[in-house]
């Protein structure tokens, strides 16, 4: 394992994946790596990223299958469904038949848009699929435009008997740190702090520097991530696409279940490859994107058993965030080196401040003082747990201050100004209806 250890786990669907993230825990573990404080630099996997950087050589971590966990209600193989009517005409004992012959355990129904309720998804189709004995959970399509409206609306779909909730938030919610925290607090004020929920987001996090993951992903916020990994929309190899979701979606320390595609009819050997990836990954869980685009062979690429990969090595290192670095990750760190102790300003901007706090952070645990935040330093400090942040609408630059019961009272981040770099999965849909 790489500097940050991921914690490996099991598909039990597809007799091994796991569902990787869970947290960087691990030990420590000197690794090269090509630093940065200027605008770009070339990844391993083919990339830009920026201020960010990959380790040259990560280590190979071996495919581990541990029983499935139950607590994971992603930690299945499962089909998202866009528009019922479009999906087997509507038909729920065809699509009880074919969930059945292929393995797919549980269904992701869409149940609202914005502000709106589907007639879809209902109490009675829950009930139907719940007989059959699948898992059915909710998703809905949010634009953060009437926020409290959205969480009502999520609510609404669990109280229909959802066993999860899907929030796919994307473009619509870059900068929108505010109405992310009032969707989040108002949503879980309805349906508790415990229930099951999954971020669906833009998968790679160095491209949407604005947009607000640490409120998703944050306290209380999604307990699951499940990135839109679509590799064939991206443009890039299913390898890439994994090494460079993971290299960043980790440090949000959330199980990541990786939603696959089978829409725009990605090559069958695509599919199975993507399988086999994940479980080097320890994705526990695996989705697809979506039933009423897959073709029959699609449905059997989703179900045949699928082996190892012989010399394939993940790439298993987070990013090192060096000076000139902006965006929500910054956010993210400079949130952890508020709670380790540190004395700054947190608005998504790796200034000299920042870069001071780092090497002040990695004198005290005994870390070289370089001022990157490298897989090593990220370890030590995401030991300290995630501060609660109430986001203000008035932008500045103040220093963190602590309200009663230890929460975070700031100004939004100035880095949620910034655009996003690309729309990498622009193609899959999912707001509104097909067009």
């Amino acid at each position: 394992m790489a500097a940050a250890a991921i914690a490996q786990r099991a598909d039990a669907p597809d007799s091994a994946a796991g569902s990787g993230g869970g947290g960087l825990t691990g030990t420590s573990t000197t690794t090269s790596t090509a630093t940065t404080t200027g605008t770009s630099t070339t990844t391993t996997t083919g990339t830009t990223t920026g201020p960010y950087t990959t380790p040259i050589a990560p280590t190979p971590a071996p495919p581990v299958i541990p029983p499935a966990t139950k607590t994971d209600p992603f930690a299945t193989r499962g089909m998202w469904i866009w528009v019922l009517d479009s999906s087997d005409d509507g038909d729920l004992d065809s699509i009880i038949a074919e969930a059945k012959q292929y393995g797919i355990q549980t269904l992701m129904i869409k149940s609202s848009d914005g502000t709106g309720m589907w007639p879809q998804f209902n109490a009675e189709l829950v009930s139907t699929l719940h007989e059959a004995g699948l898992r059915v959970c909710a998703w809905q399509f949010v634009y953060g435009i009437h926020p409290i409206f959205e969480a009502e609306a999520g609510a609404a779909a669990v109280k229909d008997g959802a066993d999860c909730l899907v929030i796919d938030a994307e473009s619509q919610y870059q900068g929108k740190y505010v109405q992310a925290q009032e969707y989040i607090k108002k949503l879980r004020q309805l349906i508790g702090a415990h229930f099951p929920v999954a971020l669906a987001g833009l998968p790679w996090i160095d491209y949407h520097p604005g947009f607000p993951y640490s409120v998703f992903l944050g306290p209380n916020g999604a307990q699951y991530n499940t990135p839109q990994m679509y590799w064939k929309d991206i443009g890039v190899s299913v390898e890439d696409v994994f090494a460079h979701t993971y290299e960043f979606n980790e440090l949000y320390q959330r199980p990541i279940d990786p939603m696959g595609q089978v829409f725009e009819s990605p090559p069958l050997s695509q599919i199975r490859q993507f399988r086999s990836v994940s479980r080097y990954y320890g994705a526990q869980g695996v989705s697809w994107w979506d039933w009423q685009e897959a073709s029959s062979g699609d449905f059997k690429a989703v179900a045949q058993p699928v082996g190892t990969i012989p010399g394939f090595v993940p790439d298993t290192t987070v990013a090192t965030l060096g000076s000139g670095a902006e965006g929500d990750v910054v956010v993210w760190a400079q949130e952890h080196l508020v709670e380790a102790g540190q004395d700054i300003v947190i608005d998504g901007d790796f200034g000299p401040k920042t870069e001071a706090a780092v090497e002040a952070f990695q004198t005290q645990h005994d870390l070289p003082a370089t001022g990157l935040i490298d897989p090593t330093t990220w370890a030590a400090l995401l030991r300290y747990p995630a501060p609660t942040v109430i986001w203000r609408s008035k932008k500045g630059t103040v220093t963190a201050t602590v309200a009663r019961g230890g929460t975070l009272i700031l100004p939004v981040p100035k880095s949620a100004s910034l655009p996003g770099k690309r729309d990498e999965i622009a193609a899959a849909g999912g707001a509104g209806r097909p067009r």
